[in-house]
Order: C-alpha cells, then structure tokens, then sequence
C-alpha cells in the first residue's frame, strides 16, 4: 500500500491492513516474474490494476453481506484483497494457468476466495453495440465459467472489471442484460481511475 494512509485504510485492524499490504507486494512480484518469463517471449493481455486505488474503492463500498466479482481475475490479488475485506469473493480468469496461480495465491494468505476458469460471459450472451458491431473486444474464448462457481452473474451486489480497449461498452451492457437490479459495476483504467455504474447509470 502508499505511504499515506486513507481515513478507510487507518480504520482497518493493524493486522489486516499488513495482510493486505503483503498480498499487494506479493502480487507485484508474481507480475514481475510473469512479465520477465511469459511476456518477454509471447504476448499475453495480463497487466496488473492499481491495488491501492482499488482498495479504495472497495473500502469505500464494502458493507456486510455483499458478493464480489472481477472480470478477468488473473493472479486473483484482487479477489483475494476482496475476501480479506469481507466481501463474499470470486474471480473468473479465461487462463487456467493464471487460475492455478490465484489459487495458490489464496492458499498462501488462507483467504476464501474462490476462482473459476473460464469465460466471464454467460451461455447464449450476445453483444450488440448500437451501431451493429458485435465485436465484444475481448481477447480469448472459452466455456462459460458461473456453471463452477454455482452463482449466474445477477447474483453478485459488486462487479469490477478491467476493460481492455473496446470491452467497456460490452461489459455495460453484459450488466443491462444479466446484472441483478442495484448492483454496482466498477470499471477500472483512464484518468478517472475506477468509474462505478449501477443500474446502467454512472454513480461515481
């Protein structure tokens, strides 16, 4: 975590607030290895999101009760962090192998949070932008992943997603159409940092 602490981050337990900034530093690490070992030789469209800003946001919106989803949930720092909060947490992560190492991850830092590997798109989903164009930007195809996590997408109060170039309007509207009444969509990247829409509208 930064240097400077947030009115939210000084309310967390001492402890807790360690955890997560282990979690953040290990998540770091595992980028740097996968950068220097996976990338150098084949492109692949994991990049790391900004874990402190993401912490708060989730310190911000976190309230007893709530499920947690990310969109693509690679190394699961994220989804982890979520659990560590209180947030009921799961992640879907197309690469299997980027599943295996969320698990371990949560293993490491004994979180509950569990990973599906996958296709954050439901069965039968089909984009259609205004224009027509049904390119979803998406990069990579696979089954879809909430049959493993035994939850369909409308169950989740907290969606968060890391849009590459061209997804964001696709994921607006994967919650028009399969997103429970009220629950919030954060979408994270550009200079606004995280924006958070709920019910088709932008809240924040």
């Amino acid at each position: 975590m930064s240097g400077t602490l947030s009115a939210e981050e000084q309310e967390l337990e001492p402890a807790l607030r360690a955890r997560i900034s282990a979690l953040s530093e290990e998540g770091w690490e595992i980028w740097r290895r996968f950068d220097e070992e996976v990338r150098q030789e084949n492109w692949h469209p994991f990049v790391p999101a900004d874990y402190d800003h993401v912490l708060q946001t989730l310190l911000r919106l976190r309230a007893p009760g709530l499920r947690f989803l990310e969109l693509g949930s690679a190394t699961g720092v994220i989804t982890i962090m979520a659990d560590m909060l209180g947030y009921e947490a799961y992640g879907i992560e197309l690469d299997g192998k980027l599943v295996d190492v969320a698990r371990e991850l949560a293993r490491r830092f004994d979180s509950g949070a569990r990973f599906a590997a996958g296709s954050f798109l439901p069965a039968g989903y089909r984009y259609r932008s205004r224009t027509g164009d049904d390119r979803i930007g998406t990069i990579g195809h696979g089954a879809s992943a909430y049959p493993e996590l035994r939850h369909p997408l409308e169950d989740f109060d907290l969606v968060y997603g890391y849009p590459w170039h061209g997804e964001e309007p696709m994921m607006l509207d994967l919650m028009r159409a399969y997103g429970g009444r009220g629950a919030r969509l954060l979408l994270h990247g550009g200079k606004e940092g995280i924006r958070i829409f709920r019910d088709g509208r932008r809240e924040l």
